[in-house]
Parts: C-alpha cells; structure tokens; sequence
C-alpha cells in the first residue's frame, strides 16, 4: 500500500499514531523484563519491519542479504566510541570520544588507511531503491526531528493526533545540580514509592535522562509535579519535570529508537551518502532549515537521547569526507550559538553536540582550504565568544573574579571547552598563505588581543602593612586562565614565525594594543632626576612597595615577538615596515621590570602579611606551567628594552624600582646604607635578588636573542635539570616545558647529546629556571664535583654563545659605569665586613664574581674573534683597572686583588684568583699584534697556567692509577674466593646436606626445654641510608626500623581471647613497620633534617604534608610509609661458657643492687625512644621516663600487636610467611625482642613491681628482669616460659567455659563441648606461636594451617587435649578468672572496612592519599 501512496507521509504517519501509542503507551513502567521483551518484539513487526519492506520493496531478511553481499569497505572505519570506552582503534591507541579515524587521509599523517578500510569504489544501487530510501529516510529522520524537538506537552503534529485515551506521565529530567540523595527523599515523598524504587527511578533518569513517575489523568500527575517542585526549589533551582501526554511520550521513544534503527540500516553500501543528503538538505526556510541544523540548534533542550543522535551523525555525516566538510561549515556558523546554548546547559560537555569539535576542527584541510578560518572567520568567532561569555569586569575592563558567584564560576569551568576549540584550530600552521588567510588570521590576532587586554593588569594587589590581610583574595581562576591559554600563545606565536607579512601585521597590532595599555601609565605620578656615576635620569617615581601591581601582563609579554623579528631575520630584512621608531624602551620594561621586583620583594619577606595567595602566586609564575609565557618573557622584554636603550639607564631605572637606588648612589655608602634601612636582611636579598637579574638579562640562551637553536635551548635545560638530581625520564618530561601543539618537550631528539655532555663547561650557577635553593645546593655540589675532577673549586661563568644583532648592545651592560659602580660598591663592603653593609650570600654565592667573569670571557671572546684590537669595543679589563673606575667605588680590580688573601674569603680564593688571571690573559692578548696567530696566543697565556696544567693532570694520573691497582686487588680476592668454594664443593654440599637433615629431624617446639633454638638469619644489614653493612649485636652500632604506633580499637569487639587483658579492651596500642633499617644515627640526622625542612615549609612554598613533624611523624626515606618512631634492632645471642659464667655472675650480683645494662648506650637510646612513643601515644601525654607505666605499654604494644593479626586465620593461610607487608618478621621479631629487653630502660624495682601484679602475656616479658637477664636460651627461664604458658592457657579455657554458648549446662554432647574450646582457644594458641617464635628464634615448623591442631600444640610444648591441662590448673585459677562483656558492631558496616581496619592501614592510605592529591600548592583549585 505504501509503495502506491500518493502521499506517502501520511501514510506513514497514520500507521505511527495508530500503533505507537498502542505499544509503547502501557500505563506505568513497571520494569519486568518480560514486559521490555514484548515491547521490543511488537516495535520491531509492527513499527521497523513495514519501513524495512518498503525500503528494500520485498521480504527484508533476503533484501539486506542482498546488500551485504554488495556491500564494499567502506573508506572510513566508523566505529563509534561510547563514553569512558577505551578508544582502540585499527591504526592505534588514542584517548577521548568520538569515532575511528582509519581511512580518513585528513586525520593521518601518513598511511591513513588499514587492510580492512583500503578504498574502494561504491557500488552502484539501483534506481528504484535509491528513490525509496531517499524517501523513507526524509520522512522517518523529519518524524524524529520533530518529535525530539517538540516543545508542548499534550499535542502532537499534524498527522500524529491520538485516536483516543487521554492519559498522563509525569517526566522526571535529569540535571547535575542535584545530587542522587536529593532526587531519592523528594521522590518518596512526591509519588509515594519505596527507597528502592525510588534508587530505581533515580538511576533511569541519570543513565537515560528522564524517567516517568508517575501515570494517570493529569490531575493526578500535576500534583506529583508540584511537590517535587517544591522540595528541590528550596536551596537551588528545582528538577526540571514535565506532565505529558502519553501519546508525545510514546513518539519521543519511537523516534529515538528510529534514529537508531536508521544508524544500523545505513551501513550497508549507498545508503549512508543518501542519508548525508537527506540530512543536509535545506528547508524553504532558507538559512538553518536543514533537519540537521534543526537538531543542532535545539541540543541543550534535548535530555540525554541527544547522544542517540550524535551517533548518528558520526555514522553518517562525519564518514563521508564531502558532506564532513558541508557539516563542519554549517557547525561553524551556528558556533556561537551552540556554545551560548551549551552555557546556560548543565549538563556535561560529552552529551552536546560542541563535543564535535574535536572531529571537525582537527582536520587540516578544513584550515588549509580557506573553508572555516577565511570563510567563516572560525578563530575570530571563537575568541569573541569565549570573551562574551566573561562579563564580570571592573571599571577598567578587566576581567574581575575576586566576586563570581557559584553559577558564574560554574559557567567559567564550562567555557574554557572554547580554549580547547581555539587550540584545535591553531594545532596545525599553514605551509602556504593567502592574502585572504592573512587577512582573516590578523582579525583573529587583533580579537586575541582583545582578551588579552581583558587581563592585563588583573588580580592588582597592595603590599600589607601593620595588618595581616583579613580575608585570602581569589586568584586560582586568574591563573587557570592563563595556563589555558599558554599553549594558545605560543601557537600564535608560531604561526606569526611562519610568514613575514603576517609577523609584522601582528607586531603593529600588538604595540598598539601596549600602547594603550599603557596609557596613563604615569600620570599623577611625581616625576624625578636620577644621577649616578655620572650619568643622569629623568624618570618618575614608583614603588612596588606601596603601589598596585599585578603579576598578569599577557599584552606586555605578547610583543615578545619582537624576539622573533630576529630569529626570522625580519628586522634586518624589512626594517622599513617595522615601527621601531615607535617603541618607548622605558614602557616596554616598566610593568615587567615591575613584577619581578614584586617576586624579589616576597623572596625578602616584604609581603609576609598579605598571605598565601600571592606565594602561591609567585610560585606558579616560576613554575614550568606558566614560567614560559610569564616569568620568561618578562625577561625578554628587559633584554629588548636594554638592548634599545643607554645601559646605564636601563640599570638605574632597575636600582629605582628595587628601591636601592639611594643605597648606591651615595658618596658616604656604609653611613648612607645604615641610616636609610631598618631591615638590613630585607636590603641584602634585594641586593642579591637584583644581581641575579642583572645576570639573567645579560644571558642569551634563547633562540632569536642568542645564536642558538631550539636544540640547544632544550639541551641546556636539561643539563641543568640533571645537575639538581638525577631523574626518570618522566620527571625530566614534567619538568620541561611542552610544545605547544603535540605536547613534546623535545627531549628524544637530545637526549644522546646529552649523555656525553661536558657539564662543566656548560653549567652556570646561575641558570635563569634555578631557584634560590637550587643554587645553594648546586653551588656545594657543582664544587664538589669539580675537587673530585680537577683538584679545585672555581665555578667560572660558561662561554656565552654570540648576541643576534638586534640584541647586540645587550653586552654593554657589563661594562657600563653604573654596573661597575654597583660591582666596587659591594666588592668595598666585602673589604670591611665589619660595616655590615654586605652578606656573605652576595660573594659566596658568587653574583659580583660571576658578573666580572662574564665580563671579562665577553672581552676575551671579541678580542680571539677579532682581526685586530681596534675592533674591539668591549673595554671591560681596562675600566676596571685603577684610575678608570667611577668616584663613587673603589677600582674593581684593585679591590679584588686585597680580597684575595681575606681571611674571611678563603672559600672564595679559587674564583678570584681565575679573574686575576683572566685579566692578566686579557692584557697579553691585547700586547700582541692582530696579525697573531690563535697558536700563539694560546702560548702567551703565561708559565704560570702550564705549570698548574701539568700538576693537574699528574694527580689526575696518579688518582687514575691507585683506582686500577684497586680493582685489581679485589679481583684477586674475588678469584681466590671462587678457587676455593669450587675445591671444597663436596665438603660444602655435604656440610649442608647433614644441616638440613638434622633440622628436618628435630621436632619444632618453640618454648620450653626442649625448644630447639634457630640461627638468625640475618646476622649483618644494611643502613638503606648510608649503605653500609653492620653487623647486629648488643655492643655494636644501634640499627632501627622505620615504625608506626597508633591507638587501635580493632580488639575492642572481640573478646574471646584477650590474654589477660582487661575484657573492656577499647583501646590498644598497635606498632607496625614497613621493615627498612636505618643506623640510629642516619636516622637522627634524617629526621632533624625532615624537621629543618618543614621549618623552612612556607619559605620554600611547599603545601601541607601528609605527616605531622610535630608529632614525631615522618615518611621511610625508601618507601615513603607513615612512621612516627623507630624500634631497635636487637640480637638474640648464644653465649659461650666463659660468656655465660660471667653474665650469671652479673645476675646474680644485680639482684642485690642497681642492674647494669647490658647493651651500647646507643641502643639503650634508641629502646628508650621507642618506649617513649608507645607512651606517648598510647596515654595521649607527654613524655615522662619516670612514670612507671612506661614499660607497661611497651609490653602492651608487643602483645596488643601480636594479638591483632587475625586476618591469615580468616582467609586461610598459613601462620608464618604470610603476614602483611607492615608486619614482617623483622618488625614483629624486633618488637618482641624489644619488649624483653625494655626493662633496662625502667627501674628494676617496678619492673619486678609489675610482674607480680600483672598476669598476663607481659609476665613473659617481665620475667627476664626478675633475675635482669635477656633472652639467651637457658633451660631455667624457658621452664619458666613454659609454666607461664601454661597458667595463661588454663586461665583462657576457662573463660571459654564461662562465655560459651549455649551455656555450660545445657551442651548437649561433649563433642559440641570439645569443637567450642577448640574454635575459642585456636586464635589464642596462634597468637602465641607467633609470639615465642619471634622471641625464641625458634625454627617454625612447615606452612601452619589454622586446621593443624597438633601440631600447633606441638610447636607450643602443649597436650593436644587441652582440657586436661585445665583439669591439673583449675583449683589455682578459679579465684583469678572473671567473665567479660562483650560488644558487637553492626556486621554490614564493620565487613567494609574490615581488612585495611585490621591491618591498621588506614593511617598510611590517608597519608599515601594526601600526598597523590597533593598538587604544587595545597589549595583546592576548583576551576582547574
């Protein structure tokens, strides 16, 4: 029938509107499965099979077989990515959303194309079946579109009217404002439904979008509305719901399920072309009349079926490289639309249909073809939309955002999706220009700068004075925008270098955009004269210190291309099209010149009182996020406003804005500088601070300043990465800056260079990306390298590579008069350190001599380089000589040359000496003639400097020699070894053979007399610290472990097996160790370094830390666990006879006076420090070595530690070898050995005190104080262990006897009686195994299972029925034994926690947590 319609829509749509709300319109979903079956059933014959027949116009299943065997590769692959699928494609692995791109030439650079996806020509359909399709597909894509865009809730279109039924849904829609715990109460209230319908209906609505609540008559839906309204309106805007018919209801889900059908039909061979026609065709509305531009203009009003769609598109329309190109067209006019639409949306960027961008923006051709930049304007479009979207400003028009409110700081986490647009345009430059591209780019450029005017001078602040700042100002946002926008810039920047006209169009732009910038830039500003070693200044007076200064200069650092005029060699070859004329030196170096003096300043502690944000601020401008476009283009803009004005000025326009000008200017210095500073340290680091910049500007390690490449400049930030530390290569990948576009840091092409690099040659102390802790350490190691190579300590500047010729005056800063004023003042301070006008710092961290040695290697190099001595104008060696230097110091040289032998300049004699004669060098180079030869000049350089090559390279010879007659003698050793193990291979085998059988033969028994004792395994270890072997004795070097002691409840539900302690038992103290050794010394030192550190935390930006060093926390220097204390390793020895006469004598005296301790004093510190922190942390107290109950929670710890392990018996492991990693034998071995032994820390009057009272596993412990032995393996305290055993185990039966359920009487058979004991007593027994084999040293028997009874008797010199032991002990233990009262926790809840609560771990994840979490500054940064 449809075949023959004259009207075919309409037949289709009454055959819709009749069925549909037939079988999807059955009242309330009740969610069975047979019910979703039998919807499914009846849409597939009733609704798809009649579309199917009439698309393929007979039976479909022969139709599409028909197809398929027709059907061709197609030229793109098409799998669509779902969200959070791993993106597998057939070329490679990639991240992100949105399809495979094999096949597609433009995505690929080489080798687009796998075996599957080879193109190949679409076979024709026929005619007939092109027309139906066509056809079909118009009428089904317009149904949907319609449908899903539709807009009233109780009519349909025309055609679609239901025939009868007038019945309601009440649509509950998702949004990610509410949280599910809102969406679950409101719906048990509103609709009257359970908690798990409630979950039920909760999770619909956010896995599809929305969910119907409610169904009835309209009335009865309404009133589900209203109060769901009502209980979500109250602290933000309510959920969005909706009462609808039924039957629009019923179409919007067939039409979701047509788009879906009409994804799976259109992959067979022709049919997705004409789908891409239908689709794209225009309306007789004219402009945005397409079905697609109909679905794309209505996304935000979609739920989330707007992804049934977008997969349809990439299905279609994306596959097809024709209409691909037509779509990205009619996408990129109807840009800023969408993105205003997907603004005030709320729901994630993944389900709207901007997340497309990434497909059609990435594609080279588009932008090479003039298609979107030139012909849609798409890089203007973007920035001018990114730019409306921030409208909060302040009077001056920048972007304001101290003040955003919740919805306004959500909104700015959503528009910087344009930046990543924005970046995807600029990802590839050009090979060829147009004038139409050039065009089209400079409006870009000019729309960039816009915004980049937008924050110029954003987030001002004002130095704190008398009053700490009450309230921390917002500056996260401020900065997320500028690393946005970092890679932006330098993409810009790049695609400028790669055309002449459009690098100058841009550099006019830029220095009109500073301009007015810095318009007013003085006004009202008092004007004042500088003069200083005879030169003169007109200028006008500002003070970071009391004025307005902002760290956010994006325009004034954009015309860093000035930088790129020279790399390209533009300035030289059009110097007629640039407006250099124009430039104003002293506005290009003011604001940048500004902010550095405001980093110096909080280096000095000046700012101390405006808080955290501006040190985080600081931090982040040096940091390898943002230094690139910040704190390394202010540098550059100082080195283009040097290199264009009088060097003298620059320096004392640098003097005026460090405020130091006064300091250096006067005739009387040391009065001058005492009168006018209260803060000399605050003085000094300015000094110091202003040197270092000095140095930095004067560097050319950058590509277009310098004659270096791009390599180089890589090179040299590696080398001087790896002379902090040495690094994985991830951390040197983190620690470089990125490329801009493909995210490579350039470190693959260098890295073999690198490898052989002389880093000597090459280092400077002063490297521009070192902070101030850098250089210290790099000044002592650099040192230390250099006395290890060569014999001496002088760390000479490097030889600087040559000054493009933009930048060629830049070296004359080093030979101007202020700078030479400057180096005699301090140098004169240095002389008389008595004045206190100097510190140390300022020569010993060599910023006076580096400035003189890159001087005078400056001076050296032109006169090597030149033909003849009148060439040269660098005259540094000759103004420094006495007579040419400024009235306001003393001659440079002449003040060297009594420093030389200063007492108090020892460390500096090496570096003075190296200037000495490289100025008397400097002289002889200048003596001979220009016709001289290189051979000859290098002859004349003086006897002096042979002789010291000589002496040189003798110690080298004979350092060389003493270190192979070394390795030649351990060689020997090693040879020797080896002969000898080989000649007596029998005697060995046959040594160890009788060992192993003699082991297997002896029962294991662990306590008692017959125990058989166990060579320690581990008599020497290692200091993880310092590495070297010690061996463990009780005399010898104390050796620790790295601990962790905490308060535990993990007991306080269990109270079967307490071992005499008390049944309550709330809190215990548990001692845990990650099992790394340490000397007690390394570690001291380590942790009094740790404590240093943390004292210096806020001066080294650093946030909070995982660990408390209050506390006594501290993190293992090899595994980085949570400790907070450390145990003493401890021996168990086996003495002789004469050893143990002797130590018997002892014994026996101590029992009539004060015992003597029998081990070092730097073990008996270290088990006091150990008692000490189970004290402290198990009372919550401070440390007190006379209270008595210290030794108490020492055996508290040990017993409480040993009890807690229950977690092998739950999962069925053996007892030994199994344990948790923190609970190793070292540590359990060193705790119970420490328990023994802590009674030489106490008076032995309480300790003896606390055996009589206590009854309990501590009297183990104890014992060996009664007679003050420790634990040697004598039959006599073994006897005794065992008797102590014993009354233990009696005293435990019975309170099983007590506590057994069903009680006593009422067992009805002893083997019930016999399995209870046994289920109680088990974790008891298990426990003690462990605790006498890591006392005892006692050899364990095979893997111990919790179902091997007798031999866990066995091993603990026990009956195996045990009731007999209790019969012979229960008259003496009847007084002694109470019954407890347990507690119980709620099993659901404990079982979540259960393991990582029973392995005391929580301390330690929390901590590994923080510190993962952690980010360069501990502040939550919520836009990022």
């Amino acid at each position: 029938r449809w075949l023959e319609a004259p009207d075919l829509q309409q037949e289709v749509y009454g055959h819709l509107a009749h069925y549909v709300p037939r079988i999807l319109c059955q009242g309330p979903h009740s969610g069975g499965g047979r019910e979703q079956q039998r919807e499914e059933l009846a849409t597939q014959l009733l609704l798809l099979a009649p579309l199917e027949w009439f698309l393929l116009g007979g039976e479909p299943a022969s139709g599409l077989a028909m197809l398929q065997q027709n059907n061709r590769s197609p030229p793109l692959c098409g799998r669509v990515f779902k969200v959070g699928e791993p993106t597998y494609s057939c070329m490679t692995t990639s991240g992100g959303g949105g399809f495979c791109d094999c096949g597609d030439t433009e995505a690929w650079k080489t080798g687009p194309y796998c075996q599957n996806h080879t193109p190949d020509p679409v076979s024709l359909l026929p005619p007939d079946l092109v027309a139906r399709s066509s056809r079909i597909f118009s009428i089904i894509l317009r149904y949907a579109v319609d449908l899903l865009t539709w807009d009233q809730e109780d009519q349909l279109p025309a055609g679609l009217e239901p025939e009868h039924g007038d019945t309601y849904y009440c649509m509950l829609f998702n949004d990610e404002v509410h949280t599910y715990e809102q969406v679950i109460y409101t719906l048990q209230k509103a609709v009257s439904c359970s908690q798990k319908e409630a979950v039920s209906f909760a999770t619909t609505v956010d896995r599809d979008g929305r969910k119907s609540v409610r169904f009835g008559d309209r009335q009865f839906c309404e009133q589900a509305k209203s109060i769901i309204v009502r209980y979500t309106s109250r602290q933000s805007k309510p959920l969005r719901v909706q009462v609808m018919h039924s039957s629009v209801v019923a179409h919007q889900c067939f039409s979701l399920k047509a788009l879906s059908w009409l994804g799976q039909i259109i992959q067979y061979s022709g049919l997705k072309r004409i789908l891409c026609q239908v689709a794209l065709k225009k309306g007789p509305e004219g402009e945005n009349s397409s079905l697609v531009d109909r679905l794309m203009l209505n996304d935000s009003k979609m739920w989330k079926a707007r992804n049934i769609y977008h997969q349809l598109l990439m299905n279609s329309l994306l596959m097809d490289l024709k209409f691909k190109k037509i779509f990205a067209i009619q996408f990129a006019k109807n840009y800023r639309r969408l993105q205003t639409d997907f603004m005030e949306d709320d729901h994630e960027r993944v389900v709207s249909v901007t997340s497309l961008s990434v497909q059609l923006f990435t594609v080279p051709s588009l932008l090479q073809a003039r298609m979107l930049m030139v012909e849609e304007n798409l890089m203007m479009t973007i920035i001018r939309t990114f730019v409306d979207q921030l409208r909060h400003r302040d009077p001056q028009g920048r972007f304001q955002f101290d003040r955003y409110t919740a919805q306004q700081a959500f909104k700015f986490g959503r528009v910087q999706s344009l930046i990543g647009d924005l970046r995807y345009v600029l990802i590839s430059p050009p090979p060829e220009w147009s004038d139409q591209l050039r065009l089209k780019f400079l409006d870009g450029f000019d729309a960039f700068l816009d915004l980049l005017r937008c924050m110029q001078g954003m987030d001002p602040v004002v130095r704190q004075v008398g009053q700490h700042i009450e309230m921390e100002p917002e500056w996260e946002a401020a900065f997320t925008l500028q690393m946005k926008l970092t890679n932006i810039i330098s993409m810009i920047q790049e695609w400028c270098s790669t055309d002449e006209h459009v690098l100058i169009g841009a550099y006019k732009k830029c220095l009109s955009a500073l301009h007015q910038c810095h318009g007013g830039l003085s006004d009202g500003e008092q004007p004042i004269s500088l003069s200083l070693a005879g030169h003169s200044l007109d200028t006008f007076r500002y003070q970071v210190s009391q004025d307005k200064v902002s760290i956010h200069l994006p325009v004034c650092r954009m015309l860093a291309l000035h930088v790129l005029l020279s790399r390209t060699e533009v300035a030289s070859r059009f110097p007629e099209q640039l407006p250099l004329g124009e430039l104003s030196p002293h506005l290009l170096i003011e604001l940048p010149l500004r902010c550095l003096v405001l980093c110096a300043q909080v280096h000095a502690g000046m700012w101390r009182r405006n808080g955290f944000s501006l040190i985080n601020q600081i931090y982040y401008y040096h940091n390898v996020k943002c230094r690139v476009e910040m704190f390394d283009k202010d540098i550059m803009m100082l080195q283009v406003g040097a290199s264009m004005m009088d060097p003298n000025h620059f320096l004392m326009v640098v003097l005026s804005r460090f405020e130091l000008f006064h300091i250096f200017s006067s005739v009387d210095i040391r009065k001058r500088y005492r009168e006018a500073n209260k803060d000399l340290a605050q003085q000094n680091t300015l000094i110091e601070e202003m040197l270092h910049l000095i140095i930095m500007v004067v560097e050319r390690y950058v590509p277009g300043v310098g004659q270096v490449d791009p390599l180089e400049e890589v090179r040299r930030e590696i080398v001087h990465q790896l002379s902090i530390r040495p690094m994985a290569h991830s951390e040197l990948v983190k620690a470089l800056p990125e490329n801009q576009g493909n995210r490579e840091t350039g470190l693959e092409r260098v890295i073999d260079s690198v490898a052989s690099f002389e880093w000597n040659k090459h280092f400077n102390l002063y490297f521009h990306h070192y902070s101030r802790a850098d250089q210290s350490k790099q000044a002592e190691e650099a040192q230390r390298k250099l006395r290890r190579q060569n014999g001496e300590d002088t760390l000479p500047p490097p030889l600087p590579p040559p000054l493009c010729p933009l930048f060629g005056s830049l070296v004359n800063l080093l030979q101007c008069d202020v700078l030479l004023a400057v180096e005699g003042t301090v140098l004169q301070w240095a002389v008389e350190p008595s004045g206190g006008g100097w510190t140390e710092s300022m020569l010993q961290r060599l910023q006076v001599l580096h400035l003189v040695g890159m001087a005078l290697l400056e001076e050296q190099q032109q006169l090597e380089s030149s033909s003849g001595d009148e060439d040269v104008t660098f005259t540094y060696s000759n103004k420094i000589t006495p007579g040419e230097a400024p009235s306001t110091s003393g001659s440079v040289l002449a003040l060297l040359e009594s420093l030389q032998n200063a007492p108090h300049l020892e460390v500096h004699k090496d570096m003075i000496t190296w200037i000495l004669k490289m100025v008397e060098n400097i002289k002889t180079i200048r003596e001979r003639t220009s016709s001289s030869s290189s051979i000859t000049i290098n002859q004349g350089r003086g006897l002096e400097e042979t002789v010291r090559d000589k002496d040189k390279a003798e110690r080298k010879r004979k350092a060389e020699m003493a270190r192979l007659r070394r390795e030649k003698i351990m060689a020997q050793m090693s040879e020797m070894q080896r002969h000898f193990i080989n000649e007596n291979k029998e005697l060995f085998q046959q040594s160890m053979e009788e060992l192993e059988a003699s082991t297997s033969a002896a029962e294991h028994i662990c306590v008692g007399p017959r125990r058989m004792g166990w060579a320690e395994r581990r008599q020497s270890v290692t200091c993880i610290l310092c590495q070297e072997e010690q061996e463990v004795r009780g005399h010898g070097r104390a050796m620790v472990l790295a601990a962790f002691v905490q308060r535990s409840t993990v007991l306080s539900q269990n109270h079967h097996d307490p071992l005499f302690m008390h049944p309550e038992l709330r809190v215990g103290i548990h001692t845990a160790s990650c099992g790394h050794i340490m000397h007690a010394t390394c570690w001291q030192r380590y942790f009094e370094a740790v404590q240093q550190k943390e004292q210096r935390r806020q001066q080294r930006l650093r946030g909070h830390t995982s660990y408390d060093v209050e506390n006594g926390e501290f993190l293992c220097p090899l595994c980085e666990c949570l400790s907070n204390t450390v145990i003493p390793l401890l021996s168990v020895e086996h003495p002789c006879l004469e050893a143990w006469l002797k130590r018997t004598s002892q014994q026996m005296a101590a029992l009539c006076s004060t015992h003597r301790n029998p081990y070092s004093s730097g073990i008996s510190t270290m088990i006091n420090t150990f008692s000490m922190s189970a004290y402290k942390v198990g009372l919550r107290v401070n440390p007190n070595e006379q209270d008595p109950r210290v030794a108490v929670l020492s055996w508290a710890t040990c017993a409480f530690t040993v009890q807690s392990i229950r977690l092998l018996e739950e999962e069925k492991k053996p007892l030994f070898g199994s344990l948790p990693c923190r609970q190793q034998e070292d540590c359990l071995s060193s705790l119970t050995r420490f328990s023994s032994a802590c009674w030489t820390s106490a008076p032995l009057r309480t300790v003896h005190s606390h055996f009589i009272r206590l009854m309990s596993v501590y009297s183990v412990l104890s014992y060996s104080s009664v007679q003050s032995l420790d634990q040697s393996g004598r039959s006599s305290e073994d006897s005794a262990h065992l008797h102590l055993l014993h009354l233990t185990t009696v005293a435990q039966l019975v309170q099983i006897l007590l506590t057994i359920r069903p009680a006593l009487p009422e067992v009805s058979s002893g083997w019930q009686l016999w399995t209870s004991v046994r289920a109680g007593i088990l974790p008891f027994l298990r426990t003690a195994a462990l605790f006498f084999h890591y006392l005892n040293s006692a050899a364990p028997p095979a893997d111990l299972l919790p179902g091997q009874w007798e031999a866990l008797c066995s091993y603990l010199s026990l009956p195996s029925n045990l009731l007999l032991l209790y019969e012979n002990h229960r008259a003496l233990l009847e007084p002694l034994v109470s019954r407890g009262n347990p507690l119980h926790l709620c099993t659901e809840r404990y079982r979540k926690i259960e393991r990582l609560w029973r392995q005391h771990g929580i301390p330690e994840v929390i901590g590994h947590a923080q510190e993962a979490n952690q980010t360069l500054v501990a502040i939550d940064w919520q836009h990022l």
